[in-house]
């Protein structure tokens, strides 16, 4: 018998310690998000709140556009048909002769009295095969025979109509039984009653589905028939909300990791001795970048888990708001996910990306300088980042040229967009590689300084690693700010295509009863009508309690912009004695050679305007139909007057439909247009401001004066100093809470020269300075950058926009300019200098990890 010895087979060892040490080294760093969970509490709360401003934000740019069940109910096709009754039986018999199964709401369309609004009396079957998506019962029940009605919430408002109520309208008398609404269009007002009895329809639609395509082809030949098809209403424009929730999503993730960098970086030199001690025992380079995108992972799942859990809370709360903004129902579930996991994957994305790079530069570190607690040595600034940031900064200027070009063409809207997407990127790009670059300057500007200004400029300089990517974001916040404060100007502030709010909400307009238009009467009313509007407009006065009613005339004069762009916008009033004296204006004051009066700034020195009047606009006129293009510079004389003398009052209203601009009466005898001056309507005051109650009990009087009489009140357009405060505002927010963790990032890197300084006896003063230099300095120059950025994109988009060109920019927010330029850096310095000063906690020792 023999015996074989057997040798055990060696074990091979996996590279870098294979899953156990990488298990080992990820369950290490999990730790270390526990531990450490206050140190990225901001990181973890920016990723938080971005993906939870992502979600209501895509949610509600998604959900707000009109969706295609509001135009085809739950079928493939729908005809509209109009015409009269005869050419709509017809349309409808076609439709179902050819397709067989149809659902068909016929409508007659009915005013209210006293408005300029109408609703519908809609006879529509509750439950047909493809309307049911464009009904919903509120309260009561669906009408069943042929008396019954049931109505929506503003037709029972306007008519003070409950169940159970007698309601004639149509020429019948009906019983409502129930409120209803179209939840595809919560405006849609209407009146539904059962198929059958709308004899006089206005106009129908017909729901089917059509096999394939035939559709169009088979009814084109159908007079006064529109068929739309899914394929039609679908969105294929590639620039959609969804696109722009994702474009947006992309540039918060950009802010958050360039705001990460930093933080990741100070979390790794924290734990620099750790990282040493699990070197020394044989982690690889591998095994320790891990450590830190583990930790930067985890950090992003649980930042974008917490976002998405606020977001939807966020969106259940807001949707309410969000349907009476949108008009129309959104269901709980109605998120784009696929935005929202988008959104998802890149927080994860851009806290792992952030937390690589100083993953790369801890793990290079040697042992002996690791377990010194001695940082990585400082990199230097690629030297390419300069060139590549000004070609990217050259790209984003002709990109946003070419998309105004677009813009003010009319064709090309995609394309417009798209270039402004891009033009944005680029402009982002060249703002992240240049503001590295620009700390040297800053350090150089501070040569002279006090020596602790001199210290936290130089170290802006050293530690731009930390302090670039911090600038960059400060700077991109900055920039979204400015860019909405100078677009806003340079929209509000053309004269010519005037936009704002209408009146004050003070102010209550009643027009006149309008007749037949004729030549030389602007409105057509008779002097009959004109007295009994007058008489009404002084009653909704007195009921509102006040005496203030001047009346608004108007003539046969009109206001033109001889040159490409906006044209002119807005009614042109009569300088009665009347209208002057109601607004502060003393006859010494105006001039007696000028023609027109107006606030609008710089309408007086604005060139090619002309005044046209008389038989101008009429049919055989020289701006007419039939006559020759008047408007030409210079103007055809006898009904146009070439650069008429404009005088500016500021005395004068600033709503659109306010008498902002008014022409005088030495215009109106000298142009003999005396006749055709007829009033249009009385503007009311109501010191205190309108109620909605005023306001309805001003429409049920207008509703009961003889004429068609209307009332005008506010709108809810906002003003121009609404606009960029809040956009000034949120910019000042954001760059200061990213100036809040750069600072203690930038100094806490410094650390060791701040315990040096507070050895050798530095008072609390300094150490104040140095923050509060490090904060104002970081402020100031973020402040430069973002302006100067969006001046450039705005010079790059109005120098080829024809609509807006270059001198839109002359309107210049300067107050809100100066708040970022000046304001944003003092309340930096300010804070800085508060929260600073305290003696260093390791001023003694190192602590042990």
């Amino acid at each position: 018998m023999s015996a074989t010895a057997v040798a055990e087979r060696p074990t091979r060892r996996a590279p870098n310690g294979g899953a156990p040490a990488r298990r080992a080294v990820i369950r290490w760093a999990l730790r270390l998000l526990r531990r450490e969970w206050r140190q990225q509490l901001l990181i973890l709360a920016l990723i938080t709140v971005a993906v939870a401003a992502t979600v209501v934000a895509s949610a509600v740019a998604t959900d707000t556009p009109a969706p295609i069940a509001g135009v085809l109910g739950s079928a493939q096709d729908a005809a509209s048909i109009s015409g009269n009754p005869a050419q709509i039986n017809a349309g409808i018999h076609r439709i179902q002769g050819l397709y067989g199964r149809a659902d068909v709401i016929e409508n007659e369309t009915v005013p209210v009295p006293g408005t300029q609004n109408t609703f519908d009396v809609r006879a529509q079957n509750p439950r047909g095969p493809f309307g049911g998506p464009l009904l919903s019962l509120a309260s009561g029940r669906y009408p069943a025979t042929a008396n019954q009605i049931a109505v929506t919430a503003g037709v029972a408002a306007d008519f003070h109509l409950s169940i159970g109520s007698s309601w004639t309208v149509a020429g019948r008398t009906w019983t409502v039984t129930g409120i209803v609404a179209n939840p595809q269009s919560l405006l849609d007002e209407f009146a539904l009653v059962i198929p059958g009895q709308v004899t006089n329809p206005s106009d129908a639609t017909v729901l089917f589905d059509a096999p394939g395509r035939q559709a169009p082809a088979a009814l084109r030949a159908v007079a006064g028939l529109h068929v739309t098809t899914a394929q039609t209403v679908a969105n294929a424009n590639e620039i959609n909300p969804e696109t722009i929730s994702v474009a947006a999503a992309v540039l918060g993730m950009l802010l958050i990791a360039l705001v990460g960098i930093g933080g990741f970086t100070v979390l790794a030199q924290r734990r620099l001795r750790a990282i040493g001690m699990l070197a020394a025992q044989g982690a690889t380079e591998r095994n320790i970048r891990l450590v830190i995108r583990a930790n930067g992972l985890a950090t992003g799942v649980v930042g974008a888990v917490a976002g998405l859990v606020l977001g939807f809370l966020a969106w259940l709360a807001y949707r309410p708001q969000a349907e009476n903004s949108a008009h129309h129902v959104m269901g709980v579930f109605q998120l784009p996910w696929t935005v929202i996991g988008i959104s998802l994957v890149l927080a994860v994305a851009a806290t792992y990306f952030a937390a690589s790079r100083p993953a790369k530069a801890i793990a290079r570190t040697p042992i002996v300088a690791a377990l010194a607690g001695r940082p990585p040595a400082l990199k230097k600034t690629r030297r390419l980042a300069v060139p590549v940031g000004l070609c990217f900064l050259v790209g984003a200027f002709l990109l946003l040229g070419a998309a105004g070009a677009g813009s003010g063409g009319g064709g090309g809207q995609n394309n417009g967009v798209l270039a402004v997407v891009l033009g944005f990127v680029a402009l982002a790009v060249a703002i992240v590689l240049l503001a590295p670059s620009l700390l040297s300057v800053v350090a150089a500007a501070g040569q002279h300084a006090p020596i602790a200004v001199k210290l936290a400029l130089r170290d802006l300089a050293r530690y731009r690693a930390r302090s670039g990517p911090a600038l960059a974001a400060i700077s991109l916040s900055t920039l979204i700010a400015v860019i909405i404060c100078v677009a806003s100007a340079a929209r509000f502030g053309n004269v010519l295509d005037y936009a704002g709010p209408n009146l004050t909400s003070s102010q209550l307009i009643v027009y006149a009863p309008v007749g037949n238009i004729s030549n030389g009467s602007p409105t057509g009313a008779t002097a009959a009508q004109t007295a009994a509007g007058l008489k009404t407009a002084k009653e909704i006065a007195a009921d509102l309690g006040t005496t203030t009613v001047v009346t608004l005339d108007v003539a046969n004069v009109g206001l033109q912009h001889a040159s490409p762009g906006r044209s002119w916008s807005g009614q042109v009033y009569v300088a009665t004695p009347q209208l002057l004296k109601a607004f502060g204006i003393s006859p010494s004051e105006v001039n007696p050679d000028a023609d027109i009066l107006t606030m609008r700034p710089g309408l007086s020195t604005m060139s090619l305007m002309q005044l046209s009047y008389g038989n101008y606009n009429s049919p055989n006129g020289p701006n007419g139909p039939n006559g020759p293009n008047g408007n030409s510079w210079p103007c055809p004389a006898g009904s146009c007057l070439a650069n008429p003398p404009i005088q500016e009052i500021s005395q004068l209203p600033s709503g659109t439909s306010a008498p902002n601009t008014v022409v005088t009466e030495h215009a109106i005898s000298t142009l003999h247009l005396q006749k055709s001056v007829q009033p249009n309507g009385w503007l009311i005051t109501v010191p205190g401001g309108l109620t909605p109650a005023q306001i309805t009990t001003a429409q049920e009087l207008a509703a009961a004066a003889p004429g068609n009489m209307s009332i005008e009140t506010r709108n809810s357009i906002p003003s121009l100093a609404q606009i960029v405060d809040a956009a000034t505002i949120f910019g000042l927010v954001l760059a200061l809470g990213i100036l809040g963790l750069s600072v203690g990032l930038v100094r806490s890197e410094a650390r060791r020269d701040l315990r040096t300084l507070a050895a050798t006896g530095a008072s609390g003063a300094t150490r104040r300075t140095i923050t509060a230099a490090t904060a104002g300095a970081l402020g100031f120059t973020g402040a430069v950058v973002g302006i100067v950025g969006g001046y450039v994109a705005a010079l790059g988009f109005f120098r080829s926009n024809s609509l807006d060109s270059l001198s839109s920019l002359s309107s210049i927010p300067v107050t809100n300019l100066l708040i970022i330029l000046v304001g944003m850096p003092l309340a930096a310095t300010v804070l800085g200098w508060l929260l600073a000063g305290r003696d260093p906690a390791d001023l003694g020792r190192q602590p042990l990890e």
